[in-house]
């Protein structure tokens, strides 16, 4: 079973927002299935809560059970000071911000779900996973994953009604930070924000305690599965080229029919960095000319996974 809460907060009597709650339905439209439609999260999405206490028990809801994967996504305000990070309600007053993060750290450590995702677009969100007294606080427990927007002394950008961080979050499970075989993982997200946000912009920040990382979402894969298998078979190791010569372009006669199907498989992995040629600029000319083609290091790496079993 994989669930998640979704909360956007705009409504805060003294500084509004106006991005948050449609950043929470971005994010509910993305995950609530996987690329060919089929069921991903059960998704609970809960705009402009208005108590710490609501914020609360939503949270205490999501982490309860046993469920393989629990989801919690934040938007609002968030503030940071010498007693550590909060997300602020629009009940907050002087001296009580919202909801320590440090407490809900604690529920997620302490949850028996097996994998705790936890994506805050907030101001100070970085402060997450780091609490303030050290001593009294654990650290991450195996299966907690967190993903935030900035660090705890950076603000969260928001344009045109929707965070920077967000906006980059749901591109990333759309596809763009597909894996070749379509997965979509906490790890390969940041990757993805990490680049696109230049070293003068807010900074991500990921945490994590996992043996093996999760996939959120799962696309159609750029490459065929059937067709990423044959990597060993056309490559007896990691060092190893493959020769190619004209009877595997399908313009040259005669024809060679079991060539130019190689040709074709080989090409579609060029095309997805696991393949180059080896002297030529193009896997073309490299045929024409008898030279031959090699895996790239992506490409080796893919190559272990297939002689492993793996994929």
């Amino acid at each position: 079973m994989r669930k998640a809460l979704l909360i956007g907060i705009d409504d805060y009597p003294n500084d509004p927002l106006d991005g948050c709650v449609n950043d929470a339905v971005a994010v509910e439209n993305t995950i609530e299935k996987h690329g060919d439609g089929s069921p991903n999260f059960a998704v609970q999405r809960k705009d402009n809560i208005a108590t710490s206490g609501e914020l609360r028990t939503s949270i205490d809801e999501l982490f309860a059970g046993d469920a393989d994967v629990a989801l919690l996504y934040f938007s609002g305000h968030g503030f940071f000071d010498s007693t550590g990070g909060y997300l602020v309600t629009p009940d907050h007053q002087k001296g009580d911000a919202g909801l320590s993060m440090d407490v809900i750290l604690n529920i997620a450590n302490n949850s028996k779900i097996k994998n705790k995702v936890i994506v805050f677009d907030c101001c100070h969100s970085g402060a997450f996973g780091s609490p303030a007294n050290m001593a009294a606080a654990a650290q991450l427990a195996e299966g907690v994953v967190i993903l935030t927007a900035s660090r705890d002394n950076e603000s969260a950008i928001e344009i045109d009604g929707h965070g920077v961080f967000t906006e980059l979050f749901v591109d990333a499970l759309q596809g763009g930070a597909a894996t070749l075989t379509g997965d979509i993982t906490p790890g390969s997200i940041y990757a993805y924000i990490d680049q696109a946000l230049g070293a003068w912009d807010q900074r991500p920040v990921f945490k994590t305690n996992v043996n093996q990382f999760i996939s959120l979402r799962k696309t159609v894969p750029p490459i065929e599965t059937s067709i990423l298998r044959k990597i060993t078979a056309y490559f007896e190791s990691i060092e190893s080229e493959h020769q190619l010569d004209p009877s595997y372009e399908p313009t040259e006669e005669p024809k060679n029919e079991i060539n130019e199907a190689i040709f074709s498989e080989l090409q579609k992995m060029n095309r997805v960095g696991l393949v180059a040629p080896v002297g030529e600029e193009h896997m073309y000319y490299a045929a024409m000319n008898s030279k031959s083609c090699k895996l790239t290091t992506l490409g080796a790496q893919y190559w272990r996974h297939v002689q492993s079993g793996k994929i």
